[in-house]
């Protein structure tokens, strides 16, 4: 199943159910007039209380009543506690840096106001000099949870999204760490939907394909991914809470500009477009300001 957050005439922002071919979307309201189900007020309300498994019984029964192009599809999770984030979590593209993969995830965290939505600009400080893309998986997390083996991670995943982890790689190498470079507003495009768990028979083979204004940049698989998704959760859960709704970006796979021999680094009007094999496509163009 597909659920995703959206703007709609007359409605505002809102939540619902997108059809299986990705076309159409029925809201949280138009789901509790045809069925009597009273859903949450909020996507993180839905996924925090388990209703997963309630809309569930309804989904053959239901009419997407509205075309997903009427409407403005939004950042998934709209306020994440967390967006946590690895570096070099894929073996193709730590060899790129010279680097040799840590057996521990290596983190860092992007701040809520990085978010952004799918098909919306991503909007870079005119001072920035080297621009950088990085399409990667994330996990959305679907219950509190804490010290969890990774045996049993599984049960806390809800489901998957792409996360465009827009990078300034001359900040990052002044500062000698990531998150200043990491963290601007706009840097963080994520969606286009959230796909839950059981429509992904194996997270870990699925092919990653970045395009900058058409030419392909990156295309990868997340089977070379160095920490599976798996134990980065029960890693990450030894040392802090991870909460419902909270996004894990697992890192991105080779490719990225600053590894080339001579670095293609975004420009201003550039349209960088990220595809995950069954998850989707979000597409952000660059502008400076």
């Amino acid at each position: 199943m597909k659920i995703g957050s959206i703007r709609i005439k007359g409605l505002g922002e809102t939540y619902g159910i997108i059809s299986s071919d990705g076309k159409n979307i029925i809201t949280k309201l138009d789901f509790q007039e045809q069925t009597g189900v009273p859903i949450p007020q909020t996507i993180k309300e839905f996924i925090l209380r388990g209703w997963i498994n309630e809309v569930k019984k309804y989904i053959n029964d239901i009419t997407f009543s509205n075309k997903l192009n009427d409407t403005d599809l939004l950042a998934p999770i709209p306020d994440p506690s967390k967006i946590i984030c690895l570096a070099f979590n894929y073996y193709d593209h730590a060899r790129d840096a010279g680097l040799t993969p840590s057996d521990e995830p290596v983190i860092f965290i992007k701040p809520r106001t990085a978010l952004n939505h799918p098909f919306n600009d991503v909007v870079c400080p005119s001072f920035v000099e080297r621009l950088d893309y990085e399409a990667e998986l994330a996990v959305i997390i679907g219950k509190n949870t804490k010290n969890i083996e990774p045996g049993n991670a599984a049960d806390y995943i809800f489901g998957y999204t792409i996360l465009h982890d827009v990078s300034a790689r001359d900040i990052q190498f002044k500062d000698k760490q990531f998150t200043r470079g990491k963290s601007i507003d706009t840097f963080a495009p994520c969606g286009p939907w959230i796909t839950t768990k059981d429509e992904i028979s194996d997270p870990q083979n699925l092919q990653i394909v970045t395009k900058v204004n058409g030419e392909i940049r990156q295309n990868s698989s997340s089977s070379k991914m160095v920490i599976s998704i798996e134990r980065i959760i029960s890693s990450l859960s030894k040392v802090m809470t991870l909460e419902a709704g909270d996004i894990i970006s697992t890192g991105t796979p080779a490719g990225v500009a600053m590894s080339m021999k001579e670095p293609k680094y975004l420009k201003n009007g550039d349209i960088v477009e990220i595809t995950i094999e069954n998850l989707g496509t979000i597409r952000n163009r660059i502008t400076f300001a």
